[in-house]
């Protein structure tokens, strides 16, 4: 950096110093020379103080404010230079009289301007914390000098002004796109992730809810990564102060939504552990000791068991004192916290089991342990003690909002990534959002039901997420889709859309004996709100499409449920957004059924038949076919009549 500002300065200070030997030797405009060689020289004393300061000079507004003084002086001695001509040449030689005008104030104007410079880059502690006024460089862009000037504080002030400058960023971060990508071209992330990493919990704030801010769009969001935000959020999710862990939930959140590509980055810093163990605490025992486990560790069939398992199972662990208490404090016993807790005991009994079989091969030879391990062993366990006694002496305020804002960053770092979205159902996540979908705070059932519609749609694309995380007989599933259920049949007008698309994902994974679903989706096709009904509508599209393998049998549902009553109507009269995607169910029903009479009796034939002469409805050849396709199954069975 020193270096790069010396070279910046070499040519100023030798072109002043050529101004003031020239200005000696002229022919004319003698004292208007001189008065150019006075502000030169004071120039060049600037100029000078600044070389020997370039360590503390802050690089992007010395290029901008050298560059434009560079060419001033450049100005400068031409004008001095055609003073000093004589004889022929001194008679051709036209010099206005507004040039050493315009020339002087240019010169002040410089002056100004590394005046500034040189005050603006003084350490905190030299600094008088006066006001320092607007540089004549930014008379035009005023806003870039106060940028300038709270970037320049975080690289040099203490470590209060730094706190202060991060909180000024953020203002006018949030006020203003443009703003935001000013700081970034000037160079304000470097020092705000050094502030995030090392500063106190108020600047430690402001720094990371700056960087949420300033990652707006894909370009600033690669900047900010490639500048190592991972690391640094990583480190301060695993052992920062969790306020400031909530603002940095919250800006990962920012960055993965205005970026998807960079959700492998914060997976390669185990941010996503890091998210989900702030979801297990306090949600589900043992949170402390929480990790991403492997598929050897966390199968299919060891949850299974678990699940199979009696309540005496659970009782036998209570002799222990292991016994689970209820994560959001009430002392209910439901059916959520029985299999939290058959889970868990599970998980117990075969990792006891599981020590007593480990060969121990050295126990003769050894029976003392080695002091550095058991030094070692002494250490991780008073970290995790600290760790876990710092997140307990939160507020429960703080603690739940940690939690919507944890949920919230795994929706969108686990949205359209099936890797993460993998890593994620392999822990016991799934568990956590379904107890946080029942009994969390309105926040954070929210975004537990984001979280969940984001993995779901990856599931519903990708089969080995699908047969892995959704299988029926897997208990933490079928917590979910209880939960979501639940809300569905409680028509919970926040999370009734996330939990219909969630389960419209699923579609694919019930078994034929699951009857609970196609009953509370085909109410909702009963003069509800447009968009529920659409995205209701949409779900049963899936159940009834020609890719799922038990479409007969859900269609048959759907018209038992009075299905066909609710969708006549909807594309009679319903608005345009629900109109195409009943049409839809409509003819799939029409195709798998055809021989119903429920579909003659509520003349479905004559609705799609009137809607095949609808240009609006028949603007797409998918919809176009699907109902002259059932127009022509149902054509046998109308002609009985």
């Amino acid at each position: 950096m020193a270096d790069k500002v010396k070279q910046i300065l070499a040519r100023p200070i030798q072109l002043a110093d050529h101004i003031t030997k020239a200005a000696v030797d002229v022919n004319n405009f003698e004292q208007d020379c001189l008065d150019i060689k006075t502000k030169t020289e004071k120039l060049a004393a600037l100029l000078r103080q600044a070389a020997r300061s370039s360590n503390d000079l802050y690089e992007r507004p010395t290029r901008r404010i050298i560059d434009d003084t560079e060419q001033v002086l450049d100005k400068a001695l031409t004008l001095i230079f055609k003073c000093r001509a004589n004889g022929l040449r001194r008679i051709f030689t036209i010099i206005p009289a507004a040039a050493f005008r315009k020339t002087i104030q240019q010169l002040e104007n410089s002056i100004g301007d590394v005046s500034w410079l040189l005050r603006v880059s003084t350490p905190a502690d030299d600094g008088d914390n006066e006001y320092l006024g607007l540089p004549p460089v930014a008379a035009n862009e005023p806003i870039l000098c106060l940028i300038w000037e709270q970037i320049a504080i975080l690289c040099s002030g203490s470590i209060e002004e730094r706190s202060d400058a991060a909180a000024s960023l953020v203002s006018l971060a949030r006020d203003n796109d443009r703003y935001g990508k000013l700081i970034i071209e000037e160079g304000g992330v470097g020092p705000l992730l050094k502030l995030a990493k090392e500063g106190r919990m108020e600047g430690q704030e402001s720094a990371s809810r700056a960087i949420g801010l300033l990652g707006r769009d894909p370009e600033s969001v690669e900047h900010i990564v490639n500048a190592g935000v991972c690391s640094v959020f990583a480190k301060i999710l695993k052992d920062g102060n969790m306020k400031v862990q909530v603002v940095v939930a919250w800006a990962i959140s920012e960055l993965a939504a205005h970026h998807p590509k960079c959700q492998d980055h914060f997976a390669q810093t185990n941010t996503i552990r890091l998210l989900v163990s702030h979801l297990a605490f306090e949600t589900i025992q043992e949170h402390s000791k929480y990790a991403i486990a492997s598929k050897q560790t966390m199968s299919i069939n060891n949850i299974v068991m678990a699940n199979a398992n009696s309540t005496s199972t659970v009782k036998d662990n209570d002799v222990d004192g292991s016994q689970i208490s209820h994560p959001m404090g009430d002392h209910k016993t439901t059916q959520m916290h029985n299999l939290v807790a058959n889970m868990m005991a599970m998980k117990s009994k075969d990792n006891a089991t599981m020590n007593n079989n480990i060969p121990k091969p050295n126990q003769q030879h050894s029976p003392v342990q080695h002091p550095h391990h058991e030094q070692k062993q002494h250490q991780v366990a008073l970290s995790g003690t600290s760790i876990k006694g710092k997140r307990e002496s939160e507020d429960p305020a703080t603690k739940a909002e940690m939690k919507a804002m944890a949920a919230r960053a795994l929706a969108h770092l686990c949205a359209g990534n099936a890797a993460i979205c993998s890593s994620i159902t392999e822990s016991r996540a799934l568990l956590c959002l379904a107890v946080l979908l029942e009994k969390g705070p309105d926040e954070v059932q929210y975004h537990s039901a984001m979280a969940l519609m984001e993995i779901t749609a990856v599931a519903e694309t990708n089969s080995d997420l699908r047969h892995s995380a959704f299988k029926p007989t897997a208990p933490a599933a079928k917590a979910v889709v209880d939960q979501f259920l639940r809300i569905i049949e409680k028509e919970d007008s926040e999370l009734l859309v996330p939990s219909i698309q969630s389960i419209g994902h699923l579609a694919r994974t019930f078994r034929a004996t699951e009857t609970r679903i196609i009953g509370p989706l085909v109410k909702l096709l009963d003069d509800r709100e447009p968009d529920v009904t659409r995205e209701a509508a949409i779900a049963l599209n899936k159940y009834a499409c020609t890719e799922n393998f038990l479409r007969v049998n859900h269609c048959k549902a759907i018209i038992e449920a009075g299905g066909t009553k609710h969708l006549v109507p909807l594309v009679y009269f319903g608005e345009q957004m629900v109109q195409t995607p009943s049409l839809i169910l409509l003819s799939y029903i029409a195709m798998h059924v055809p021989d119903s009479e429920a579909l003659g009796e509520d003349n479905v034939y004559r609705v799609l038949e009137w809607a095949s002469k609808q240009g609006h409805l028949m603007q797409d050849p998918i919809v176009e076919d699907l109902v002259n396709r059932g127009r022509e199954s149902m054509e046998l069975y109308q002609s009985r009549h």
